[in-house]
């Protein structure tokens, strides 16, 4: 069974701090979906929860407002600096049940926006994906590519969004009035092409930014 791993920042959230120094977050679009279609499977946090005394427990606070019954499994749960392979290394120990090993390294995937931690987490051996959408791709092994779409007259930005929500392709920018660029599957990509748009597939994401 494999356990996923999720940073929170810019990943699963926006992250607003309050006056009282309180975290509010906003779970980003897509995300919820992610996780229900997943709900059957280990979940876990690796994220930091920033300086100061009782920030980790206002992070964990926040985490179970804007998700309640998502992680709740405290071990894995991992609070701390993701600028090297230590917390990766960690959370891959903390997979063990009562009466079990832990997980193997590549049973895990960690999902985050940031691509120099994701090759902290590749270094420690975990499987990774650079956005929620990805998470199923990242667990089967299929890469995710950066991509160009064309647009065509009658085929706009709204229509293609329409089309992208439903599958696993995640849209970065738009280049200009003719040209998107995305994140995507080959099956992704595969459904665009299906409902009338001209996509390229690029280099992997895996190892770099989005754009």
């Amino acid at each position: 069974m494999p356990v996923l791993f999720f940073d929170i920042g810019a990943t699963l959230a926006d992250v607003r701090r309050e006056a009282d120094g309180s975290l509010v977050l906003s779970p980003l679009p897509r995300v919820l979906a992610v996780l229900e279609e997943l709900r059957e499977v280990r979940k876990g946090v690796i994220s930091d929860s920033g300086p100061g005394e009782g920030a980790t427990e206002r992070a964990a606070s926040a985490l179970q407002k804007a998700f309640p019954g998502r992680f709740t499994d405290d071990a894995l749960v991992h609070w701390g600096p993701k600028d090297s392979r230590k917390i990766f290394d960690e959370a891959v120990a903390g997979t063990a049940e009562e009466g079990m090993a832990p997980a193997a390294a590549d049973e895990c995937v960690f999902v985050g926006e940031d691509p120099q931690e994701r090759a902290f987490a590749r270094e420690a051996g975990l499987r990774t994906a650079a956005h929620p959408v990805f998470t199923r791709a990242a667990m089967e092994g299929r890469p995710v590519f950066r991509a160009r779409i064309e647009l065509s007259e009658g085929r706009g930005p709204l229509a293609l969004k329409a089309v992208a929500n439903r599958t696993e392709v995640v849209l970065v920018r738009i280049a200009s009035a003719r040209l998107v660029l995305a994140m995507a599957s080959t099956s992704g990509a595969m459904a665009l092409e299906q409902a009338g748009f001209t996509v390229d597939l690029r280099e992997p994401v895996e190892g770099t930014a989005a754009f």
